[in-house]
């Protein structure tokens, strides 16, 4: 999550809470008889006859304006849900920082090379990476051949791609995750002389 989306969030909840704070505490003071008698009372129900008698004034357009702004609740409310299941790809990773200076690695690069890795293994038509999140992780999307048995390619990337990737980050540890599309293999092109 990036800076942006994370200030963004804070504020949000932030207001979301504290106008939830606002609400609670006005009721629960009006409930215990914090407010004027005369402004508030606390054993009147709080849709009284005012209240009827202003949705009874402006009922016709009332509704559909009551409407159109739980929708647009609704609208941001999930916009953000889905913001908040996208991972960013990262553009550059610091893997080194000391008095001499900073070592920092092309995201990019490093995912042309894990490809590259798993391109390489058996029956691997194509493959995409991805370095995603603050502590890098990476996402993989492979294509293979349906005949191929699955364990041939679970120990190249295993073995060789994975490796490669926690030597390059100098990590002992970085979690990936691989979608896998299996097809059929290509059927051989016969040249005719």
């Amino acid at each position: 999550m990036n800076r942006k989306t994370g200030r963004g969030n804070r504020w949000g909840l932030g207001l979301v809470g504290l106008a939830l704070t606002v609400l609670g505490g006005s009721a629960l003071a009006r409930g215990l008889g914090a407010f004027p008698q005369n402004w508030a009372a606390a054993r009147t129900t709080v849709v009284d006859g005012n209240v009827v008698a202003f949705f009874a004034r402006t009922s016709p357009w009332i509704w559909w304006l009551l409407a159109l702004a739980a929708l647009v609740v609704a609208a941001l409310a999930l916009r953000w849900l889905l913001v908040q299941g996208r991972a960013e790809p990262r553009r550059a990773l610091r893997v080194e920082a000391g008095p001499e200076g900073v070592t920092d690695l092309s995201a990019g690069g490093i995912d042309r090379a894990v490809a590259a890795d798993v391109e390489s293994g058996p029956s691997v038509f194509h493959a995409a990476a991805h370095l995603v999140g603050t502590r890098p992780e990476v996402r993989l999307r492979v294509v293979a051949d349906e005949a191929a048995p699955m364990d041939e390619l679970t120990r190249h990337l295993s073995t060789v791609a994975l490796p490669h990737v926690r030597d390059a980050l100098d990590r002992d540890r970085v979690p990936a995750v691989a979608r896998v599309s299996l097809e059929p293999s290509p059927a051989p092109h016969r040249v005719v002389r």
